[in-house]
This record gives C-alpha cells, structure tokens and sequence, in this order.
C-alpha cells in the first residue's frame, strides 16, 4: 500500500506494515518535550500517576522559554519546578537561563530532533520540526506525562494535504510569506488535524532556517503536522549537529492525499497578516497608511541567523522611527553570538532597537513588549489574536522580517522597498 510520508513514521514507530487515516495507534516517540508554561501541569500528573522515572532521560527535553528569564514570582515558580524535575530524574536535555533558547529553535540546532523522528511537546508549535522530515505534534500536558512515563503514545493517523510550490520568488519574499499566503488560501482550518505536506521546487531552493518558518506556522491552519522531506539542504544542516542516528522518509509514488494545492511563488509578494487572525492576509501594497507603535522581530517562527540577517539588511545605515519601539530577540545563545559575530547587533542598536536575551516573552503577550490599549504591532510571530500580544484592544500584524524592520523605520506598515 502506497503510503504518504506522514504515514510512513507513524506505521514505523508504530510495529505496523501500513497504516490508514483516522486509524488509531499505539506508537513509540523518540523526544517528548516540555516548557516552562506547560511542563508543571505535566509533572503533576507525572506524580498523580505514581511515575518514579521517566521512560528515558535522554530523551524527555525541557525548556524553560516562555516567561525567561523570570518575569514575576509565578514564573519563577513554574520554572523552578522544571529545574527540580530535572535535576531529579538526570534529564541531560535541560536548557536553563543562559545556555537555553526558545524550544523550537533550540532542538533543531542542537542536533536532538533529527530527520524520521516522532516528536510530540506539549506546546502547538512542536509542529516546527517537521521541516527536518521529522512527525512532530503538540499534545496536551496529560498526553505529555503519559508519554514522559511510558515512551509512547496513542495517535490517530491524519489525512495529508500536498502542497506543491513552484516557481522563482521575488526579492523580499520568504518562505513566512509561502505560509502566511497558503493560510489564507485556505484558512486557519483549512488543514484541521491534517498533515500538511510542503514540496515543489520552490521548497527545494529554501534555506533551512525558512522552511523550519513554514512548518512551524502549520498549526496555524489547524495542520496536525507540517512535514517537508529531507534533501541535501535538510541534510547539510542535520550532519553537524545530530545527537542520533536518523532516517529519510518520503512519501511513495501514488500515496494518496486528501488534496493538492499548487501555489507559484513567482507571483507572490511579501503579504501581511491583519488582525486577527492569520488567515486575513493581504500584499503589504495593498495594507493601507497603518501607523504602528511596536515591531518585534524574533519568536520560534522567525528569530533565526537567517531572519535577523534579512532585517538587518534592511535596518543598516537607517533609524527606527521616533515614535517606534524596536525589540530583536535572537532564538538561541548560538544565535545570539553569531548574530554580534557578524556585526548585526551593531547595525540593530544604531538604528536605536533594544536586543534581547532568548525568550518568547513577547509573541504570547508574556514580557519583553507588552502592548497597552489602542497599539499596534508589527511582528515576526505566528498568532495575532485578540489580545495575544498584551491588551484586548491592541493588534498585531504578522509579517515576515523584511517588512517588519521597513514598518520600524518607516512608523507605518510598508514594503521594504519603500525605506531604501
């Protein structure tokens, strides 16, 4: 039976010769991870279950992301019930303030997701690790106690969606505008507990920080996964680092798909996602005079070397407007250093940006750019739903980096070409 490649590590990590959508399976996972907001829900758990030791401590991950370095004292008691599981049951992967990044950076470039695993996390945008060709799934934090415990989990096998791109892109197009664009084609349950599958030759000429951006926004569709299949570029990346083994799947040859969209790059621009949802995407031309009060540039989505390299680009020799606050903040320490390495924080602080350390403060309205009442931000995030970056009445605009440091520079939401 011809299989998709989402079906192929589910049935391998399952025992199973084959398996079908909507078929339910017991299967082994290779990396179960948690966050600070969603770990200590899980820990108890772990506890109410009369667990003594994890299946595996080289395998169970931690990172404490979201509200690091510690915003106020229920921050700081959620992570210290990370940092003394941790130390309790020997997890070698526990990332604390100061070798730690947000998660979904930081495993692929530590080298502990690698291509053919199956990664479940309790936090929606797990769906990140799927551009390494990797079935990678959030889970709630009970699902990630029982997996913490046992090893394995139950799933229910998707449907797969193929999503065929092709085409030369334009300057200042990047695969977050492949995404931001395919979401609003088809909605933010357009790919409702789907696996959505990104290929084409469009896909194959992405740098690997762009496609880690496509799969990671998946979710945002309602995608169970987000799954590109490994090639050379994949594999360049994954050598160097990988702590495992790991295995190549692709999709075979007649796998059947639930459906297939074509999409040509050649005719996109960079888009803008509107309040307040990621599906209400327009061309940055076609956005309107909206002043703005904030940018953020970084998150899980976009705060890797590639992305603060393309705002730099256009931020070098420019100041943010006076009326603007500009916050960087690089994914990982690793990314932090090389970013100072190749002079970009010069170019970021003269143009009068604040750098951060790593955290997703920001992106869940958390610290480190909090919105008041009637602001606008623009953001290289994922989410911008009512009050997700801070007051109800605020409103994020999701972009991808090029327009976002325009928009710093410019105080209103513009294409990069507009600034230089």
């Amino acid at each position: 039976m011809a299989m998709t490649m989402a079906e192929r590590i589910l049935a391998d990590h399952a025992g199973l010769e084959e398996v079908s959508p909507g078929q339910i399976v017991n299967a082994r996972v290779d990396i179960v991870l948690g966050n600070d907001v969603t770990a200590p829900i899980a820990i108890r758990a772990f506890r109410e279950l009369g667990a003594r030791r994890v299946f595996d401590p080289e395998r169970v991950v931690l990172v404490p992301d979201h509200f690091t370095p510690n915003k106020d004292i229920k921050s700081a008691q959620q992570c210290k019930v990370l940092r003394e599981f941790a130390r309790e049951q020997g997890l070698t992967n526990y990332f604390e303030v100061g070798q730690m990044g947000i998660e979904h950076a930081l495993l692929p470039e530590q080298g502990i997701v690698v291509p053919g695993d199956l990664v479940v996390g309790a936090d929606s945008h797990t769906c990140t690790y799927g551009a390494l060709g990797a079935f990678a799934t959030g889970v709630g934090s009970t699902d990630l106690a029982a997996a913490m415990i046992l090893g394995e989990l139950w799933f229910r096998v998707p449907e797969s969606m193929l999503f065929v791109y092709y085409g030369q892109r334009g300057e200042y197009v990047t695969g977050k505008d492949y995404i931001l664009y395919t979401i609003g084609l088809i909605g933010v349950d357009g790919a409702r507990y789907r696996a959505m599958e990104f290929t084409g030759e469009a896909i194959s000429t992405l740098p690997m920080d762009e496609r880690l951006t496509m799969s990671n926004m998946a979710i945002e569709a309602g995608g169970k996964a987000g799954l590109i299949s490994p090639d050379e570029v994949t594999l360049e990346y994954v050598r160097p680092r990988a702590k495992r083994p790991w295995k190549v799947y692709k999709s075979d040859p007649g796998a059947g798909y639930v459906e297939t969209l074509e999409i040509d790059v050649s005719r996109l621009t960079p888009v803008v996602a509107l309040p307040h949802l990621p599906e209400n995407v327009k061309p940055v031309e076609e956005v309107g005079e909206i002043p703005i009060d904030q940018v953020v540039i970084g998150s899980c989505t976009n705060g890797r070397i590639t992305d603060l390299r393309q705002a730099a680009q256009i931020l070098k020799g420019k100041r943010v407007h006076p009326y603007v606050r500009l916050i960087v903040i690089p994914a990982t320490q690793e990314i932090y250093r090389q970013a100072m390495k190749e002079g970009l924080f010069d170019v970021f602080l003269d143009a009068g940006a604040a750098v951060s350390t790593p955290t997703c403060g920001p992106c869940l309205g958390g610290h480190m750019g909090v919105l008041a009442e009637g602001e606008r931000a623009v953001a290289t995030t994922n989410r911008n739903f009512v009050g997700r970056m801070g007051h109800p009445k605020s409103e994020v605009y999701l972009s991808n980096p090029y327009v976002a440091a325009a928009s710093a520079i410019a105080g209103r939401i513009v294409h990069p070409k507009e600034v230089l």
